[in-house]
């Protein structure tokens, strides 16, 4: 059975599950030389849990900034941002970061690891952080999970890019966020390779029962997705299976 076979089954189940990600009339103004920019103008959106979202849209639409938005990493200007049943709103900076510490995985395109520190290091660092005694032996299933426990010594500068963002969707799935964010997780990468990175992400995924967030430019990467969100101008044009 293929994604897009999947992704139809599970639409009619979809209004069941219990939402994850709720945004209520989301805004964001920042200011510029030129003025004030309106970055996000007026976002609602619902996720449910479990579900595998593509955001698409032209560079620009506030695709990255919603993202942001989500985990906590940038704070809107109006509106409601609920995430894993948190307001984040009420949160300090400590609070949004024991918050993404225990919710979510994020997975950016330029990889953002360590140059100083091995694959294993990379992947032990948030599980230390979060005060996990097994960080190590977690981050070591980690890598073995994206094939790459043969690695597990070498540095980012001695791996391929494909090699480096195995580590970091290792780093992103070590302690089994129920939120997954993925930013262009292919664009530094060559086709072939960018395939088998986007086949693993969707299988550790559905191993997981992850919610996905993915902004892509690729149609056929957002096509594996059940949904597709497209935004244009930071509105919403279009929101479906």
């Amino acid at each position: 059975m293929n994604d897009l076979t999947s992704a139809k089954q599970a639409s009619p189940a979809r209004d069941a599950r219990m939402p994850i990600v709720e945004l209520s009339d989301v805004r964001l103004k920042l200011a510029s030389a030129a003025g004030e920019v309106n970055i996000l103008r007026g976002i609602n959106l619902t996720v449910r849990r479990g579900e595998s979202v593509a955001i698409v849209g032209p560079s620009g639409s506030g695709k990255s900034t919603m993202l942001m938005v989500m985990a906590g990493l940038e704070r809107p200007s109006s509106g409601r941002v609920r995430v894993a049943g948190q307001d984040l709103a009420s949160l300090d900076e400590d609070g949004l970061a024991l918050f993404r510490r225990e919710n979510v995985g994020i997975v950016f395109q330029a990889f953002h690891l360590i140059p100083t520190m091995t694959a294993l290091e990379n992947v032990a660092v948030p599980l230390e952080f979060a005060g996990d005694p097994q960080a190590f032996a977690r981050a070591r299933k980690g890598l073995e999970a994206v094939g790459l426990g043969h690695r597990l010594a070498h540095y980012p500068g001695q791996l391929s890019g494909g090699e480096q963002q195995r580590v970091a969707l290792g780093r992103a799935f070590a302690a089994e966020p129920p939120l997954l964010f993925a930013d262009e997780p292919t664009g530094n990468l060559d086709g072939a390779t960018g395939a088998q990175i986007v086949d693993l992400l969707f299988d550790l995924r559905a191993r997981r029962g992850a919610t996905l967030l993915l902004i892509t430019h690729d149609a056929e990467l957002a096509a594996r997705c059940e949904r597709t969100v497209h935004l244009h101008d930071g509105h919403i044009v279009g929101d479906g299976a």
